[in-house]
């Protein structure tokens, strides 16, 4: 069974959405990953983070997408890279992620309710 938590502490992590501006790999990574860097809008700017995304998503095909992501966990460093955000997604039936965006354009940095 899941463990109940109360809205209050749902109220504290801060899920918004944003537009992915750059995508690349990250080689250096264990796990296939790639590097993100995403547009949250005027409050909080582009924030960057590493994704192990790699069995459903190219670079290219990133570039342009809103996805979802968690703003307000410590930044991570992940080899020389500074992870500063978590990007949301789910796993298929092999274990792969996809991530989690809006179905229509929304505006970069709207917080999820």
């Amino acid at each position: 069974m899941t463990e109940q938590i109360g809205i209050e502490d749902f109220a504290k992590v801060d899920i918004r959405v944003g537009t992915v501006r750059r995508a690349e790999p990250f080689p250096e990574a264990r796990t296939p990953a790639m590097k993100l860097w995403i547009d949250f809008g005027a409050e909080l700017g582009e924030k960057k983070t590493s994704a192990q995304i790699t069995a459903h998503y190219t670079p290219e095909a990133l570039v342009g997408r809103q996805v979802m992501a968690v703003v307000n966990f410590p930044p991570r460093q992940i080899g020389k890279f500074l992870s500063e955000v978590l990007v949301l997604g789910l796993s298929d039936a092999a274990g792969d992620i996809v991530l989690i965006g809006p179905d229509m354009a929304v505006p970069d940095g709207e917080r999820m309710h």
